[in-house]
């Protein structure tokens, strides 16, 4: 088990734990920091100072209330959708690849992609509010068409590790599809 630290595209340390079950089987989870309580409790306050400057104003209870349900729902959705703990790729040789997202509620999201269906593995470059980002994705045959791109699949979505882990990942998960073509 290796353990590694980098930088996402904003700057924000990540971290890569490679671990390696077989000469045919490796994962990769990239982890992103723990929700910070110090960035929840500021926009909570900044909610309500909000709400009770309206409420001063306007003499309406509805308004604290709602402030404090909107603020309670918010931060429920953000942690079930959004805030993604860790992203998991499993590349097993002979069988596919697993692709997991793991959000701060415990939700997990897996998609399994069967070997037969990958054409590559590849980094691929886009232009993201201007500038120039890596990503990892998997190219997906054409079902009648074998030499033809059906879909591209990103990896890593939320995490938005930089070329230098990307780089690690591609590397070993090209190891593992040349032994099995």
């Amino acid at each position: 088990m290796e353990e590694e630290a980098f930088t996402d595209i904003n700057g924000k340390p990540i971290t890569l734990d490679c671990h390696s079950h077989s000469s045919f089987c490796r994962e990769f989870t990239v982890s992103s920091p723990k929700v910070s309580i110090g960035k929840v409790m500021v926009y909570t306050c900044s909610v309500w100072l909000l709400a009770y400057a309206v409420f001063f104003f306007t003499q309406n209870t509805a308004v604290l209330s709602s402030a404090i349900l909107i603020t309670l729902v918010g931060m429920m959705l953000h942690i079930h959708f959004v805030k993604v703990d860790h992203e998991s790729l499993l590349v097993i040789g002979s069988l596919g690849i697993q692709v997991s997202s793991s959000y701060a509620s415990g939700r997990e999201v897996t998609t399994f992609i069967e070997m037969s269906k990958i054409k590559d593995i590849v980094i691929n470059e886009a232009i993201y509010m201007h500038q120039i980002i890596y990503y990892l994705c998997v190219l997906l045959k054409e079902p009648f068409e074998p030499n033809e791109v059906s879909s591209v699949v990103p990896l890593f979505q939320s995490s938005k590790p930089r070329l230098g882990c990307l780089v690690k990942v591609y590397k070993s998960c090209q190891e593992i599809l040349s032994t099995c073509q």
